[in-house]
């Protein structure tokens, strides 16, 4: 009886067991047929079918017209993907016998494969004919880690005269994966945003990959291609820009290192904004070399440098029209007189006006005209610069703007607040003098220059925009006397067309006037030694030393429609037709008269070498010529600087700096100097 209880016992317990075991296997195959079945599906499925992800089509950024300025290109390409390459040692050679590439390219790619990241597409070729794409296509199963794709290259039709304005798309960094883990990313032929408009507008811009399936045996044999899921195109980015504009001002800009801005009068718009010289983004996008990248930091010119947003200049006297405003509001009498006897003393300083005979008896418009120092430094001293910089503001000065660049500086409108916070000294009267024309501590980028000229020509608090969706309509009347403004605008019409500084800008379509005014900043201090041996020219003085020119207009000048700023470093006013009148006048022109425009260009421009395109290849030939460069100056430059953020730029920024500083240094007075200011 014992035995049979223990034998029941043991069966109840064994049957209970595999009851359970039983009731876990039914459990986990519900789980796996039920609650897993999708994960197994797309597993199964990712082993009967290759999915390769389709980069998606870049939005094109176009200008106001609709004419594009980025868009795309069909691209037939062939990447390496490091992580999957077989024998490169027998790869290589046979890739570069089917693609018929030099041996220096072959060499290129090799080194290339040495500093990539296993998992990042290594170049081999772009913009292939069909025949070698194709015949690198058939011979895959000889090429482990060859990946050919047809997509969409970006194209940039205007070439460096929209760099600093776009910017470029370039291949994602190691960095930029390891964030997110995307597998876009690492696919062969994309490419995102590296700077300018690209980088800031990448979200709209991208699009949404596509997808190419193929089905394929268990060891990977194509046996048919599968529905293909189509990309979604990124959105395209209308701007203000005329991109026919930009060209011409970026040709008409000739050798110089300089900027132009254009806006219109009405609304703002940025209708052009150049900065020159420049890299080719075409260039960039496709991957440059180490060798092109230094030749681009050695160049004195800073053609990586955004000088309209990254720039920051004295503006000498182009102040002088706003300063007059902030006189005339100040209580000063426009009529009044000043006796211009071509110097001033003030305590032991000498300021001096830029004619050294002096001007003679001067009221507020024929100041402005002859560009009079002598007048500003007399003014400046009754009022204060506590009554001139508001009104400085109001124009436009040291404001930031909402635009969809990373790299604004501001400049600096100076007060005595703001001396006694940054240097811990209070402001004197010499600082008030320097100011007055322009110099000193008074800082402006391009951007805020040409907004003064447009808030001078429209009575309204203009703000500027580059997105046609994001355009500032309908902006409000400036708090200034509408009598002031007329006065000002009438002396700078007087600056061109009544006998001033000016009048190399006056415009040549018949019944329209351009209204102006020219500056010159200088950038060196002038010792009294070399006053009494006779100061130096600017064409005796090595580039870096040389004043900078700058020019603001308005036209039509009765029914202002639009302004511009053109600003020239060290341009010393050299060259007659390089100089900063005649490029307004030009600019001014092409927006009135297309055609007088640009046959005025086709005079000019073969004297300087060429137009852009012909005179950056003569330059990067040159310098290849005169470099020893070891292979890996070949090389892809794969590392993550781009051109705003690069040492040059950070140098020419940091040499500027010191040289302001150096000039407002006590004791280093630049009107006590020389204010320069000499233009024809």
């Amino acid at each position: 009886m014992s035995q049979a209880y223990s034998f029941s016992r043991r069966a109840w317990m064994l049957g209970a067991a595999q009851g359970g075991v039983g009731l876990l296997l039914a459990g986990r195959m519900a789980w796996l047929s039920i609650a897993q079945n999708e994960r197994y599906t797309q597993m199964s499925e990712s082993n009967r079918v290759n999915m390769t992800l389709l980069p998606p089509r870049r939005g094109w950024i176009v200008d106001r017209h609709g004419v594009p300025i980025a868009n795309n290109r069909t691209d037939f390409r062939v990447d390496i993907i490091p992580d999957r390459l077989r024998d490169k040692e027998r790869v290589l050679p046979l890739l570069g016998r089917i693609l018929q590439l030099p041996p220096e390219e072959v060499e290129r790619i090799a080194i290339d494969l040495e500093h990539a990241a296993g998992f990042q597409p290594v170049q081999v070729a772009e913009n292939l004919d069909w025949e070698r794409f194709a015949a690198v296509s058939v011979r895959l199963p000889e090429l482990p880690g060859v990946a050919p794709t047809r997509g969409f290259a970006r194209s940039y039709p205007a070439g460096a005269a929209v760099a600093h304005l776009t910017g470029y798309v370039g291949v994602p960094n190691a960095e930029q994966y390891k964030k997110t883990h995307d597998p876009l990313l690492v696919t062969p032929g994309f490419k995102l945003g590296k700077d300018g408009l690209e980088k800031m507008l990448e979200a709209e811009l991208r699009g949404v990959a596509g997808a190419k399936r193929v089905e394929v045996t268990a060891r990977g044999k194509l046996v048919a291609e599968l529905a293909t899921k189509p990309d979604v195109p990124g959105k395209t980015a209308r701007l203000t820009i005329d991109v026919g504009l930009q060209e011409y001002a970026a040709r008409r800009l000739g050798t110089n290192s300089g900027s132009v801005v254009v806006l219109d009068t009405r609304t703002g718009e940025m209708l052009a904004m150049v900065s020159m010289p420049a890299y080719d983004p075409n260039s960039f996008s496709d991957g440059i070399s180490h060798l092109e990248w230094q030749m681009l930091s050695d160049d004195d010119h800073v053609p990586l440098m955004n000088k309209v947003t990254q720039g920051l200049y004295p503006p000498g006297s182009t102040v002088k029209p706003m300063n007059g405003l902030a006189l005339m509001n100040a209580g000063v009498d426009p009529s009044t007189r000043v006796n211009c006897s071509g110097a001033m003393r003030l305590g032991t300083s000498v300021f001096h006006c830029h004619k050294k005979s002096g001007h003679g008896p001067l009221d507020l418009k024929n100041a402005i005209m002859q560009s009079c120092d002598i007048y500003f430094y007399e003014m400046a001293r009754r009022v204060g610069y506590n009554a001139i910089a508001p009104i400085a503001r109001t124009l436009g000065m040291g404001q930031k703007f909402d635009l969809p660049f990373s790299t604004q500086r501001y400049g600096t409108v100076p007060d005595p607040a703001w001396k006694l916070k940054k240097y811990k000294h209070d402001w004197t009267v010499a600082d008030s003098l320097n100011a007055s024309i322009g110099q000193g501590y008074v800082l402006a980028n391009p951007l805020q220059l040409a907004v003064m000229a447009a808030r001078l020509a429209s009575g309204r608090a203009l703000q500027p925009s580059i997105l046609a969706s994001h355009v500032h309509r309908d902006s409000p009347a400036l708090a200034i006397d509408s009598e002031h403004l007329a006065r000002v605008r009438d002396a700078m019409f007087g600056v061109i067309n009544q006998g001033g500084t000016g009048g190399a800008a006056k415009l040549l379509i018949p019944g329209v006037a351009i209204a102006g005014k020219t500056g010159t900043a200088q950038v060196r201090r002038i010792t009294m030694a070399e006053r009494r041996s006779g100061v130096l020219k600017n064409g005796q003085l090595p580039f870096k030393m040389r004043d900078h020119a700058l020019f603001i207009g308005f036209a039509p000048a009765d029914n202002p429609r639009y302004a511009l700023a053109v600003v020239l470093e060290h341009n010393g006013h050299t060259v007659r037709n390089l100089d900063t009148p005649m490029i307004g006048r030009d600019i001014m022109t092409y927006m009135l008269d297309r055609e007088r425009a640009l046959k005025s260009l086709a005079e000019v421009e073969p004297t300087w070498g060429g137009d852009i395109r012909t005179r950056m290849a003569a330059t990067a030939e040159t310098y290849r010529k005169a470099q020893s460069a070891p292979p890996a100056a070949i090389a892809t430059k794969t590392d993550a600087i781009i051109p705003s953020d690069a040492p040059a730029v950070e140098n020419a920024t940091d040499m500027a700096n010191a040289t302001q500083e150096a000039l407002t240094a006590p004791g280093a007075t630049v009107a006590e100097d020389d204010s320069r200011d000499r233009q024809q």
